[in-house]
């Protein structure tokens, strides 16, 4: 009797661990969770089609670059998660990084060409010089502010950029050892143009700058023979330009 209640009890075991292994099988694995970096790109892809295309830019180039630089990157941890939302976002010392369309219209806007040589000021997060650094030759680039001077420094050599020079200082006085420039970009708003930014563009030039205090204006100022030829692009607001910039408010 003992052993056939041992088999007995055996059998029942063999029959549960069966069923057991039947319902196990019709219990689908859960999904792994999308890798982060796929996320960011799908994000990249519609900030490029809905938010830069959709409003007219046009340069496949530019556009490219757009979607291959990582802006997440040049965003601080905490708002990492808003970094292809249609809008500026905070990076740290009251400054900004400018809303995407921005970026790829005012790049746009100087025509950028593989042997250029681009001056930026207002290096900011370091996102702007990495766009450029993708369409040209070699971009200079100012920051007045110490800590993000280093930060986006440090965060465009973990990325691999050779060709971009970051500089510490003020961005009213230009970069004149490393001038003339075949376009410069500021990213902050002074007053008015500063005259040192001119005479550091090459003749056929482009100058892409937002200038106003309280109504801030894009403007293109396209340098001639006889001078510069300013253009009027669209209403903006950016972080105002200061040091020497500040002596010229009115």
């Amino acid at each position: 009797m003992m052993i056939k209640r041992i088999i007995y009890i055996i059998g029942i075991n063999i029959i549960l661990f069966g069923w057991l292994q039947m319902l196990m099988g019709c219990v689908s694995e859960p999904q792994q969770a999308e890798p982060e970096e796929d996320t960011f790109m799908k994000q990249r892809q519609e900030m490029v089609e809905r938010q830069i295309k959709a409003r007219g830019v046009k340069d496949p180039r530019v556009l490219s670059a757009m979607l291959k630089v990582p802006r997440h990157k040049f965003i601080p941890e905490e708002y990492r998660s808003f970094a292809y939302y249609d809008s500026p976002q905070p990076i740290g010392e009251g400054q900004t990084i400018s809303q995407p369309y921005i970026v790829a219209l005012m790049t746009e806007l100087i025509e950028p060409k593989e042997q250029d040589k681009v001056l930026e000021i207002g290096t900011g997060s370091g996102y702007q010089a990495a766009i450029l650094a993708e369409l040209v030759d070699e971009v200079y680039t100012i920051e007045i502010i110490p800590t993000l001077a280093k930060r986006a420094e440090s965060t465009l050599k973990q990325m691999g950029y050779t060709n971009i020079h970051v500089r510490c200082g003020d961005g009213f006085q230009g970069w004149p050892e490393a001038a003339p420039f075949d376009a410069i970009i500021v990213t902050c708003a002074p007053p008015e143009i500063p005259e040192p930014l001119i005479e550091q563009l090459k003749v056929g030039g482009k100058l892409v700058i937002p200038v106003g205090e309280y109504y801030q204006e894009l403007i293109v100022a396209t340098k001639t023979k006889k001078g510069i030829k300013k253009k009027s692009v669209i209403p903006v607001r950016f972080v105002p330009m200061t040091g020497e910039a500040m002596k010229h408010q009115r």
